[in-house]
C-alpha cells in the first residue's frame, strides 16, 4: 500500500485544492519510508496500516493484489479515480447495446480480452478481424479521460476523424524568458468519437461481450477459464489482460523492479472574457510561477506545470483531474496469460502517455496472437514442454523486445532524475533539452511509438 510521511500526505491532500487555481500537473513518488508513528486510512472495505518504525504499509483488501497494485489503482486518491471513471457520458453507446453477448457454455473462445478501454477495444477488434473468436469482458464504462496526441501520429492510425480540435504548433514556457516552439501540430481527441469508432470496429469484426468484472484466470488443459462475477466462467484458449495498470490480481509482475510514481492533475474547461494564451498554440508545458504572494508553496518541493488547450479566444481547457501510474515493474514475460496497454506497463514512464502506442501496436500484437492460436498448438502440450520456449513468449517479445526494455530503463532513469529536481533544476534541464537537434527531439522525445534506438531521455506520444 502507498505509504506517506506526514509531509507527503499533506502534499497530496493540498494538491487537489491548490490545483483549483488551474495549476498544474505534477509527479509524486508514491512510496516513501514511514516511521515514528502509526497511520491508517479506511475507504469502504479497504484498510491501510503503517506502524512505528516500518518501511511500508500493509493492505488488506480483496480488490488489490498488493501494495503496488493499490497505488496503481489510485492510492490515497482512489475516490477521485472512481469519480472520474463514473462520469456520465451520454453520447457514448453502451457496449452491451451494440455487441452480441458471449454465449456461456458454448464452444470455447479463441481469445478473451479483459478490459474495455482503448487498448482492449482495439486489440479485440484487430484479433477478431483475423478470424479469431474473440470475447471482450469488463464493466460497461465510457471513455472519460481527455486524450491529447500529435496530429500526424493519429492520422497515421486512420483516426484523424476522432480529433475534435487541432493546434498547428505547441509551445513550452519554462520561465519568463523566451518560450520554446516545438514546431508540431497537436490535437485533442474526442473521447466520444474514439469510443464509437473502436466500438464500430468491434461490431464489424464480430467481437462478443460480457459486462462483468473478472475475478481470476484459472489455467486449464485446453487453455484458460476466465472466472467472472456471479459464478460465470468463460473458457478460452488464451486470455489477454487489458484492464489498466492495477491488474496484479490477474497477472504476475517482475519482483524487485522500479517503484511506481504517479502523475496527477486537476483542471476544468471554462468560458472567460479573454485568455492570456494564443488560441493557435497548444501549451505543452508552462512552468512559470504566477504567485506573487510570499506564502509557502508546494511547488518549492514538487515542481508542477500547466497544460493548456485554448479552444477559442474565450474558452480554454486546463488539464482535468487525472491519476496516471508511471514506472513500476514489467510483467513477467514467462507467464502464459498475456497483457496489453497499461496492464502490460506500456504507459510511458516519463510522460504518462500510452494511447497511441496501444492503438498502433494492436494490429501487430493481434497478428502474433493469431499465429500462435492458428499454429495447431494445444495449450496442454505447451504447459508440459518446459524445455521448449513458451509460445506466449513470442507475443511478449513483440511488446517487450530487449531493445525496448533498455529504452524503458533509460526513461526510468530520466523519471528518477526529474523527481529529484526542484523548479530551477527542472527549468535548466528542459531549457538544455530543447536545444538538442531536431534529429534527437522528433524521433526520440516527441514520438512515443518510434521504435528506434534511444539516445534521448524521453519519448512523447
Amino acid at each position: 500500500m502507498e505509504c506517506v510521511t506526514a509531509r507527503n500526505f499533506a502534499a497530496m491532500t493540498v494538491s487537489f485544492g491548490s490545483s483549483l487555481r488551474l495549476r498544474r500537473k505534477k509527479f509524486v513518488r508514491k512510496r516513501a519510508s514511514f516511521s515514528g508513528y502509526g497511520y491508517w486510512y479506511r475507504s469502504g472495505n479497504l484498510r491501510v496500516e503503517a506502524r512505528a518504525g516500518s518501511e511500508s504499509c500493509v493492505a488488506v483488501d480483496e480488490n488489490f493484489a498488493d501494495e503496488e497494485d493499490y497505488i496503481k489503482a489510485g492510492g490515497s486518491e482512489l475516490v477521485f479515480v472512481q469519480m472520474q471513471q463514473n462520469k456520465s457520458m451520454e453520447k457514448q453507446s453502451k457496449l452491451a447495446d451494440k455487441l452480441k453477448p458471449i454465449s456461456i457454455g458454448d464452444d470455447i473462445l479463441d481469445l478473451v480480452v479483459i478490459g474495455c478501454g482503448p487498448a482492449g477495444l482495439s486489440l479485440a477488434a484487430e484479433s477478431a478481424k483475423l478470424g479469431l473468436k474473440v470475447g471482450l469482458i469488463g464493466p460497461d464504462l465510457p471513455f472519460t479521460n481527455n486524450y491529447g496526441v500529435w496530429e500526424d501520429e493519429f492520422k497515421g492510425l486512420g483516426l484523424e476523424g476522432c480529433i475534435e480540435h487541432v493546434w498547428q504548433d505547441t509551445i513550452v514556457y519554462l520561465d519568463d524568458k523566451d518560450p520554446i516552439l516545438i514546431g508540431r501540430a497537436y490535437g485533442r481527441v474526442s473521447r466520444h468519437l474514439l469510443h464509437e469508432e473502436l466500438l464500430r470496429r468491434c461490431v464489424e469484426s464480430g467481437v462478443s461481450y460480457l459486462s462483468s468484472r473478472v475475478e481470476r484466470i484459472v489455467e486449464a488443459s485446453n487453455g484458460s477459464n476466465v472466472a467472472c462475477e456471479d459464478d460465470i466462467t468463460v473458457p478460452c484458449r488464451l486470455a489477454t489482460v487489458a484492464s489498466g495498470a492495477a491488474s496484479g490480481k490477474l497477472l504476475e509482475y517482475e519482483v524487485g523492479g522500479p517503484k511506481v510514481s504517479v502523475q496527477t492533475a486537476y483542471g476544468v474547461e471554462v468560458e472567460v472574457e479573454n485568455i492570456p494564451y494564443d488560441p493557435n498554440l497548444m501549451v505543452f508545458m508552462d512552468y512559470r510561477d504566477y504567485l506573487e504572494q510570499n506564502v509557502p508553496s508546494l511547488e518549492a518541493h514538487y515542481p508542477t506545470f500547466l497544460y493548456v488547450m485554448p479552444m477559442s479566444p474565450t474558452r480554454v481547457f486546463f488539464e482535468e483531474w487525472s491519476y496516471i501510474p508511471v514506472g513500476g515493474s514489467l510483467p513477467n514475460t514467462g507467464q502464459k496469460n498475456l497483457a496489453f496497454g497499461a496492464a502490460a506497463s506500456m504507459v510511458h514512464p516519463a510522460t504518462g502517455y500510452s494511447v497511441v502506442r496501444s492503438l498502433s501496436e494492436a494490429p501487430k500484437y493481434a497478428s502474433v496472437i493469431a499465429s500462435i492460436l492458428k499454429g495447431g498448438h494445444s495449450w496442454d502440450i505447451l504447459t508440459r514442454e518446459r524445455s521448449n520456449k513458451n509460445l506466449s513468449t513470442k507475443a511478449w517479445d513483440t511488446l517487450w523486445p530487449q531493445e525496448r526494455k533498455r529504452q524503458r530503463a533509460f526513461f526510468l532513469f530520466g523519471l528518477a532524475l526529474i523527481l529529484e529536481l526542484d523548479i530551477e533544476g527542472i527549468r535548466t534541464f528542459f531549457r538544455t533539452f530543447f536545444r538538442l537537434p531536431d534529429c534527437f527531439l522528433t524521433p526520440m522525445f516527441l514520438m512515443e511509438n518510434s521504435g528506434r534506438k534511444s539516445s534521448a531521455l524521453a519519448d512523447w506520444d
